[in-house]
């Protein structure tokens, strides 16, 4: 939403809200600058009608009325728009508390901080009450380091198809992906954005680190339907491998490769500087043993290292 416009729609639900009696048009046009400056009465009344939409759709309740002057009256009542008292037993208090502390490494910081204060002096529990001690040791943290993370939320929220370089892990060069963005999810420390592909039609999950440049925000509706749940996580876990259904047998150079060493069922140390590993595995692996480079060699099956050998084959010609 402009800030214009979000500055009248604000103007225009203080004036509603702080009358006691219906103001007419006419009384709201001369009380609000942005309606002095609307020009014709036609391209006023046209603004005025859409901004008392907007006002109702977000949920404010706005009462129709004939006035003394026989003019038709608005107005909004304080009782008809009061929000009920909020009332959070410790452990909802306790959640409330912790999700707040989650963000401080993200611009959300104020807002959460805003937020947590507002509800403490509603009287949720402060810190050192009996319960919260319980989990005053609970420091949690999302690291949100990579520039992609506010724009790509705030297109989340907005429902905004958005454009951005990318670079594979099996890519020397990025490309430019244009995508309509459902969700962003944590997961072992890295952001991840799931949506909808407009080029390869289908749906994709990208690893915020891996997004160069800025992410550019695009007009327009989305053209996929946004599905009711996004599983973000468990597509990466399936692509890391996660989902083991079979087992590869790998040489990994003697001193390399610790996660793949902490995912094997076994270790056979060689004596030629090369141990052999046997790898549960899902979908993904052969993009994962690409990123250890010359310390990884796969034995079997066939054809993992096929897929193995076409990825870095990838990367030298790109």
């Amino acid at each position: 939403m402009a800030i214009a416009k979000a500055e009248r729609l604000m103007n225009l639900a203080l004036c509603l809200l702080g009358t006691r009696r219906p103001l007419s048009k006419r009384e709201l046009r001369g009380s609000i600058e942005a309606y002095l400056e609307a020009g014709n009465d036609e391209s006023f009344n046209r603004m005025f009608e859409r901004d008392k939409d907007d006002l109702r759709e977000l949920g404010l309740v706005i009462e129709t009325v004939e006035n003394l002057e026989g003019e038709t009256g608005y107005l909004a009542r304080r009782d008809s728009n009061r929000l009920p008292p909020v009332s959070l037993d410790a452990e909802e208090a306790a959640a409330l508390g912790l999700a707040a502390k989650v963000w401080q490494q993200a611009r959300l910081a104020g807002a959460a901080s805003g937020a947590l204060q507002k509800l403490r002096a509603g009287g949720m529990p402060e810190a050192g009450d009996p319960y919260e001690g319980q989990h005053s040791a609970i420091e949690p943290r999302i690291p949100v380091h990579e520039a992609a993370f506010e724009p790509l939320m705030l297109a989340c929220r907005d429902r905004r198809p958005v454009v951005f370089d990318y670079r594979k892990s099996t890519a020397a060069h990025p490309e430019t992906r244009q995508v309509e963005p459902w969700a962003l999810e944590c997961w072992r420390g890295h952001w991840y954005l799931a949506g909808f592909d407009r080029d390869r039609g289908a749906e994709r999950v990208f690893r915020l680190s891996r997004i160069t440049g800025k992410v550019r925000s695009r007009a327009g509706k989305y053209t996929a339907p946004v599905p009711d749940v996004v599983t973000v996580r468990e597509t990466v876990a399936s692509w890391a491998g996660e989902s083991a259904d079979r087992t590869a047998r790998i040489r990994l150079r003697a001193g390399s490769g610790y996660p793949l060493r902490a995912k094997a069922a076994s270790v056979k140390e060689g004596g030629d500087g090369w141990d052999e590993l046997e790898i549960p595995y899902g979908h993904g692996l052969d993009a994962w043993l690409v990123e250890f480079g010359p310390d990884v060699v796969v034995v079997e099956p066939a054809d993992l290292r096929a897929d193995v050998v076409d990825r870095l084959r990838a990367v030298a010609l790109g």
